[in-house]
C-alpha cells in the first residue's frame, strides 16, 4: 500500500546506469469514480512544480474528476508527485474560485460584467499613457501561465505599450538560473536533460532540496541510487534534507557563503590537474583569470568562512574531479542567496573545466522553481527581449520590430529592462501609476512584506489583479479579473528541461472566468493597439494563431520552436527545443559540438561584471572575440550585507515544504495536503533551542529589522546558528494564523538583491529569536522531510498538527464532494509495473 502523503516518492522501480528509468504509472480518481466511469482523458502536463510531468485529466460529467501520469512522456514515466495528484485539479475545482470581476467602489470590491471592468482598466491606461506616456505603465506577471499568454502580453507591453516595465514572480526563483546560463555561454537555455541522471556516476546538488522541490525528479534519483551501481551524490544545504541524509558527502554551509565554497571546489581541480586542457583550450576563455582568482581558497580556508570540514571540501571536489560523468543541479540556496549569479556560474566553471558538458551524463541543470518560468524568459514578459535576443543589439531591436510591424524606437531598448524590485520601487515614488499583476501574490511572495504592502495600498497606483481566487494581493486591487485555470484553457509550456507540453482544455471555466489570452486580447482590442500598417497589432482569434505567432519569432534563435506544432505535441511526449528542419526530432542536450551562442551578433547578452553588475557592453564583449566560446567568469567573495550581530544573532533562510507550491492557493485548497502541513513554522537547531530554552511546538517570536513572525517552533536538524521558515504562508485562509499572530516569511526578508540577476536575497538576514510561550503540542510542520524533528528516529512517522501526529498513520477524512478518491500506479500501455504500488490516499 502506498500513501502518497507519508510515501512522498512512491514504490521504487531501481535500474542501472545506462538503462531506461522503468514505467510506473500513478493515477487517482474521485470517490466513487472509477476508470470506466471516465467519459475521456485529456492530456495535459502538471504545474505545479518546474518537472512538467505529462498526465491525462479525467472528465466525467464536465468535471475534473482525477489524474493519471502518462506513461509515454520522457519526462515522469507515468509518475506524478503529491501536489500533482492531489492540487492540479482539486485546487483549480473549488467553490472558492472567482467568477466575476469586480472593481473597487467607495473603498470596497464589488462585482461587476467584463465591459465595466476593461472599460475601467482602459480608461486609466490611456489617461496616464496620455498624462506620463508608458514609463507609467508596469506589468507583473508569473511563472503559471501558457507560452501562448506570455507571447501576447510581451507584444502589449513592449510593441503596444512600448514600457520596459514588465518581469514576473520568476525574478524571485529562476532569475539567477537565466542569468548564469547567459554569462558562461552567451544565451539562456538548459545544457542538460533530465536523462543525464540515468547515466552519471556522480550527482551534485547546490542548494536544491530536490526530495521536496521536484519529487518526480527526486524519484529518479531515488531509482537510479537504489540500483546495482550507485552515482556519488554531493549536497550543499544548511538544511539536513533527505538530500543530504542520502548523500555521500553534505556540506551545511552558512547561509551566504556559497561563492567561497565554490571557489574552492575550483581551486581544487586546478591544483589537482583534473581539468580537461584540450576543451579549456579550445571552447572557454578566461581560463588564467579564473585560475588565479580561486587561488586563495584552500581547503582550510573554504572550511574558517563556510563552516564546514576541509576534508569534506576535499572529498567533494575528488569525487568532481575524478567522475568520469558528472550531473550538476542547482536551485534556490543559490538563487536567493548572496552573489548568486557568481556561485551559480562556478558550477558551470566546474563543468566546463572537465569538459563534462553536451555528453550523456555530463548535464547541468540550472533548475527552475515554476512551471513555465522558462517561457516567462523565452517570451519576454519578465523584461527580457522575446525569443532570448539582445537588448543592447540593434539589429535585434530590429528584427522584432519587422516581425510586428513597429516602429523600432517603441520597443525599450534604450537602458536594462526594469526587474520586479524596481518596479516596485518606481510604484512607491510615484512613477508608476498603473500596475497589472497576473497570477501572482506579492503581498505573500516578495521581500520585506510591510513595505509590499503599503506600496500595493497607495492611492496613487491604480492595481489590476488577474487571478483564480481572492489572494491576499487582490483584496488591494482596483480592478479584479477572474482567470481561468490549469484543464479549463488550451496552451503550451517548457519545462526546466526545455521540454515543451501541450495542455488541452478538459473543462469550462466557472462563471464568467476567461483565459489569460482572452482577457490579453481584449485588453489590446480595447485599447486600439495597431502596427505601422494599421492593422491590429494582435489580430490572434485563439491560443493556436498565438502559438504560430510565437513560432515565427522564435525562428532562427536559440529557442527555436519551428518544428513544434500542436498536432506534434499530441498523443505523445513533449519535445525538447531546439526543434526545426535540423532537428526534427528535438534536442536532448545543448552544447554537444562545443560551440555556444556567444557570438556577439547572436548572444543574448554582453554580459556583466559579477560583483558590480555593470554591463559588459558590445564594444569590450566583440574585443574579447568570444567566437563560440563558453566564458569562465566570477568574482571576489563578499559576506552577505546583513550578518549576525549581537542584537540579531541568527542567521535567517527561507524554503519549501514539499506539501505546498508557492503561497498555497492551490495546494491548501486540497484537504491532505494542508492537513499535512496545515500551519506555518521555524526551524531551530537542537542546541540553539536547548540555549533558548524552546522546546518543540513552543511559540516563538522571529524578528529582524523589517519585521516580525510569532509561530511554532520545530526543533530538528539544521545547521546550529540558522534558522528555517517556509515561505508558503500568508493570511488568505481563515484557518490560519491563529490569534492574528503574523506568519509570512517575508515579514522579515529584505530588499535585497543579486547584481547581475536582480533576484532577491531571501536566505541572507539576520534575526532574533525568543520564546514567548508555551506550545499546546508539536508544531504543524511536516515530520516526513527536511522539516522532521531532531528525534525522529524514535518516533513515528507523521504528518499534519498535533492532531494528526497523535496517530500512528495519516488520519482518513472526507474531501469535499468529488475531491477524494485513490490513487494507483498499474499497467497502462503494457508496461510493466510493481504490483505492490496500489494504494489509498484520501
Amino acid at each position: 500500500m502506498v500513501d502518497r502523503i507519508t510515501d512522498i516518492w512512491g514504490t521504487r522501480t531501481p535500474f542501472a546506469r545506462g538503462e531506461s528509468w522503468p514505467v510506473r504509472v500513478d493515477q487517482l480518481l474521485a470517490d466513487g469514480v472509477g476508470e470506466a466511469d471516465v467519459d475521456r482523458w485529456v492530456q495535459s502536463a502538471c504545474v505545479l512544480c518546474s518537472n512538467g510531468c505529462g498526465m491525462d485529466i479525467a472528465v466525467k460529467d464536465g468535471a475534473m474528476v482525477g489524474v493519471r501520469g502518462r506513461a509515454v512522456d520522457a519526462v515522469n514515466q507515468g509518475r506524478l508527485g503529491p501536489k500533482g495528484l492531489l492540487a492540479s485539479w482539486q485546487g483549480v475545482a473549488t467553490k472558492e474560485r472567482l467568477t466575476r470581476p469586480m472593481i473597487r467602489e467607495n473603498g470596497r470590491l464589488v462585482e461587476t460584467d467584463w465591459d465595466t471592468a476593461m472599460e475601467r482598466i482602459v480608461a486609466r491606461s490611456r489617461s496616464l499613457l496620455a498624462d506620463k506616456g508608458p514609463l507609467s505603465h508596469a506589468f507583473y506577471t508569473s511563472g503559471q501561465l501558457f507560452i501562448e499568454e506570455y507571447y501576447a502580453l510581451g507584444v502589449i507591453g513592449k510593441g503596444g505599450i512600448g514600457t520596459p516595465h514588465m518581469d514576473g514572480n520568476t525574478r524571485l526563483c529562476t532569475a539567477t538560473a537565466a542569468a548564469a546560463m547567459k554569462e558562461s555561454f552567451g544565451s539562456d537555455g538548459q545544457p542538460g536533460c533530465y536523462t543525464d541522471i540515468d547515466e552519471c556516476d556522480a550527482l551534485f546538488l547546490y542548494g536544491h532540496n530536490m526530495a521536496e522541490t521536484q519529487t518526480v525528479l527526486w524519484s529518479r534519483v531515488l531509482d537510479r541510487v537504489t540500483g546495482p551501481d550507485r552515482p556519488a551524490v554531493v549536497c550543499v544545504d544548511p538544511r539536513e534534507t533527505e538530500v543530504a541524509r542520502l548523500a555521500d558527502v553534505h556540506l551545511a554551509l552558512k547561509p551566504g557563503t556559497n561563492l567561497a565554497l565554490m571557489h574552492g571546489l575550483v581551486r581544487e581541480l586546478f591544483a589537482h590537474g583534473w581539468n580537461d586542457e584540450d576543451f579549456v583550450a579550445h571552447h572557454t576563455l578566461n581560463v588564467e583569470e579564473l585560475s588565479a582568482a580561486v587561488q586563495p581558497w584552500t581547503p582550510e580556508e573554504v572550511a574558517r568562512t563556510c563552516g564546514v570540514e576541509a576534508d569534506d571540501v576535499r572529498r567533494a571536489a575528488g569525487i568532481f574531479g575524478t567522475s568520469r560523468r558528472v550531473v550538476s543541479t542547482v536551485l534556490q540556496g543559490f538563487y536567493q542567496s548572496s552573489q548568486a549569479t557568481a556561485s551559480s556560474c562556478q558550477v558551470n566553471n566546474l563543468h566546463l573545466l572537465r569538459g563534462m558538458i553536451g555528453r550523456p551524463g555530463c548535464g547541468i541543470l540550472q533548475m527552475n522553481g515554476q512551471p513555465t518560468a522558462q517561457n516567462n524568459r523565452e517570451c519576454g514578459a519578465d523584461g527580457d527581449l522575446p525569443g532570448f535576443r539582445n537588448w543592447e543589439n540593434p539589429d535585434h531591436v530590429n528584427e522584432l520590430a519587422a516581425l510586428w510591424n513597429v516602429d523600432p524606437q517603441v520597443i525599450p531598448h534604450w537602458a536594462p529592462p526594469t526587474h520586479a524590485m524596481q518596479i516596485f520601487r518606481y510604484a512607491e515614488q510615484g512613477s508608476i501609476g498603473f500596475l497589472w499583476i497576473s497570477a501572482t501574490n506579492p503581498a505573500v511572495s516578495m521581500p520585506e512584506l510591510p513595505r509590499i504592502r503599503k506600496i500595493l495600498a497607495s492611492p496613487g497606483l491604480f492595481v489590476v489583479v488577474q487571478d483564480l481566487y481572492m489572494t491576499e494581493t487582490a483584496q488591494y486591487a482596483d480592478v479584479v479579473l477572474p482567470a481561468a485555470g490549469w484543464g479549463e484553457k488550451t496552451g503550451t509550456f517548457t519545462n526546466a528541461s526545455r521540454t515543451v507540453h501541450l495542455s488541452d482544455q478538459a473543462v469550462e471555466p466557472p462563471g464568467e472566468a476567461r483565459s489569460d489570452l482572452d482577457i490579453f486580447l481584449d485588453y489590446s482590442r480595447r485599447m486600439d493597439f495597431r502596427n505601422k500598417g494599421g492593422a491590429p497589432l494582435l489580430d490572434w482569434v485563439g491560443p493556436e494563431d498565438a502559438y504560430r505567432a510565437w513560432q515565427d519569432c522564435s525562428r532562427g534563435r536559440p529557442c527555436d520552436y519551428t518544428g513544434i506544432s500542436y498536432s506534434k505535441l499530441r498523443g505523445g511526449s513533449g519535445i525538447q527545443w531546439p526543434c526545426n528542419e535540423e532537428h526534427p526530432g528535438g534536442t536532448k542536450r545543448l552544447y554537444g559540438d562545443g560551440i555556444f551562442p556567444s557570438n556577439p551578433d547572436y548572444c543574448e547578452t554582453y554580459g556583466h561584471d559579477l560583483l558590480t553588475g555593470a554591463t559588459v557592453g558590445p564594444q569590450a564583449f566583440r574585443a574579447m572575440a568570444p567566437a563560440g566560446r563558453a566564458l569562465f567568469k566570477t568574482a571576489p567573495y563578499s559576506p552577505p550585507h546583513e550578518e549576525p550581530d549581537a542584537d540579531y544573532p541568527f542567521r535567517y533562510t527561507t524554503g519549501r515544504t514539499v506539501y505546498h507550491f508557492h503561497t498555497r492557493t492551490k495546494t491548501a485548497r486540497s484537504k491532505p495536503l494542508n492537513r499535512a502541513a496545515p500551519d506555518a513554522w521555524v526551524e531551530l537547531s537542537v542546541s540553539d533551542a536547548g540555549r533558548l530554552g524552546v522546546a518543540e511546538g513552543d511559540i516563538v517570536s522571529v524578528r529582524s529589522r523589517r519585521g516580525e513572525i510569532v509561530v511554532p517552533a520545530r526543533v530538528g536538524d539544521i545547521r546550529s546558528g540558522t534558522v528555517f521558515a517556509p515561505f508558503h504562508y500568508g493570511y488568505w485562509d481563515e484557518c490560519g494564523s491563529p490569534d492574528g499572530r503574523p506568519r509570512a516569511a517575508n515579514e522579515l526578508t529584505m530588499t535585497d538583491w543579486d547584481p547581475v540577476s536582480k533576484q532577491p536575497v531571501f536566505k541572507s538576514a539576520a534575526v532574533h529569536v525568543e520564546r514567548v510561550a508555551a506550545g499546546a503540542g508539536p508544531s504543524a510542520a511536516p515530520t516526513t522531510t527536511a522539516s522532521r524533528p531532531a528525534s525522529a528516529g524514535s518516533v513515528p512517522v507523521t504528518v499534519g498538527g498535533p492532531e494528526a501526529q497523535a496517530q500512528e498513520t495519516f488520519a482518513p477524512e472526507a474531501l469535499p464532494a468529488g475531491s477524494a478518491g485513490t490513487v494507483s500506479a498499474g499497467p497502462v500501455l503494457g508496461a510493466a509495473v510493481p504490483a505492490t504500488t496500489v494504494g489509498e490516499l484520501s
